[in-house]
């Protein structure tokens, strides 16, 4: 088998990995002048001292200027998964200058690095750790399932974390089909190590793949919504355990695992249960717990809703925000938004609201029976 690198930046390097142990003595005080040991401290202030030493990986390196993956591996044979950073780095009088993501500075490094490429440079500024980069309340992700539109696979475990029970829990496992791995949405792909891989998307989101078998080998390529990734596997080069193949899919965002309840994926909700791994997804109405499967719908477009009668069939359809009933459509439906007004209250699963909205149709539906991602206007007032 042979890996191939892609790349979306103009320089790449040959891939150079080295371990690097945590230093026994305290931190010098200044920069060390060593690129790996320079990162390597830098994850370990980040991760803790204790943590296990880094795996430091230089994709690209030109010009005084580098760029990167960090992955801290953890133990085999047990609930756990590892952690793993982006990185870029400056050379200055001698010593190395380096940023993480998530860290204010990579932004203005990845700004600045001749070795990252213009069209990644928008995407990964947004991964600064500024909360205000963040959706906030907005659960819209504009992404499908990792899988093929279509198809249905087995949710074998239900909302957990990436680490397994702590929380946040950011993580499905999914399996089935035809075990082919796809892109949830359009963005900027890295391989973190063997098994693992990353997608920066826009709006602060990235989602991780863990355990693949034959995965792509990437370094900034762009991908598209639908681009394979790898198989289902069980690999755990970088640590943890896998029951069975599957894809470990998990939600980050602003450069943190995030809980993956609440968002859209696939035009599904996902639900925590009473502990990690357990829980359910929302289609409308329809609620699948773990062990059932998941129908990818595909991604729901940011003017959109899914109809959610709360149990209830259909949901009328008015002639103006709670006036002149015109007919219905059914649970589980997409619909496309043209504006919201404020009329008529009424109460459904996601709570009480008078706002209405303007189908493209022309007739108008209540938003208590509608998902849309937010609590509020999803294409402006009418």
């Amino acid at each position: 088998m042979i890996r191939k690198l892609l790349t979306g930046a103009a320089v790449a390097a040959a891939v150079v990995a080295t371990a690097v142990s945590p230093a026994a003595a305290a931190p010098p005080a200044k920069p060390p002048a060593n690129l790996a040991t320079a990162v390597a401290d830098s994850v370990l202030a980040r991760a803790g001292k204790s943590a296990t030493a880094p795996l430091v990986t230089t994709t690209r390196e030109a010009g005084g200027w580098a760029f990167g993956t960090a992955v801290v591996p953890t133990g085999h044979g047990k609930d756990d998964h590892p952690d793993g950073w982006l990185f870029v780095a400056e050379r200055a009088g001698g010593q190395w200058r380096v940023a993480l993501e998530g860290e204010a500075s990579f932004a203005e490094l990845t700004g600045r690095a001749p070795v990252v490429a213009a069209e990644e440079r928008g995407r990964l500024a947004e991964l600064d750790g500024r909360p205000e980069t963040k959706a906030g309340n907005d659960f819209r992700t504009g992404m499908a399932l990792p899988y093929a539109v279509g198809q249905s696979w087995y949710m074998y475990g239900g909302p957990h974390g990436w680490a397994g029970t702590p929380t946040p829990w950011s993580s499905l496992d999914l399996a089935g089909g035809d075990q082919r791995v796809l892109a949830a949405r359009a963005g900027t792909a890295y391989t973190m190590c063997t098994g693992w891989l990353r997608v920066i998307h826009d709006r602060g989101y990235s989602t991780d793949y863990y355990h693949l078998w034959n995965n792509i080998w990437v370094d900034g390529a762009a991908v598209s919504q639908g681009t394979f990734l790898g198989n289902t596997g069980t690999d755990v080069t970088c640590g943890g355990s896998a029951n069975g193949r599957h894809v470990h899919f998990a939600l980050r965002q602003n450069s943190a695992y995030v809980g993956i309840a609440d968002h859209g994926i696939g035009k599904w909700v996902p639900q925590n249960g009473g502990a990690a791994y357990q829980g359910s997804a929302l289609h409308g109405s329809t609620r699948v717990g773990a062990g059932g499967t998941l129908y990818n719908y595909g991604a729901l477009g940011f003017t959109q809703g899914v109809i959610d009668s709360n149990g209830g069939g259909a949901v009328n359809k008015r002639s103006g925000p709670g006036t002149g009933l015109v007919g219905s459509v059914a649970d589980g439906t997409t619909v496309s938004v043209s504006c919201s007004a404020n009329g008529t209250s009424h109460t459904g699963r996601w709570g009480t609201t008078s706002l209405w909205n303007r189908l493209t149709d022309g007739t108008w539906v209540t938003d208590a029976f509608m998902w849309t991602g937010v609590n509020g206007a999803v294409n402006g007032t009418c």
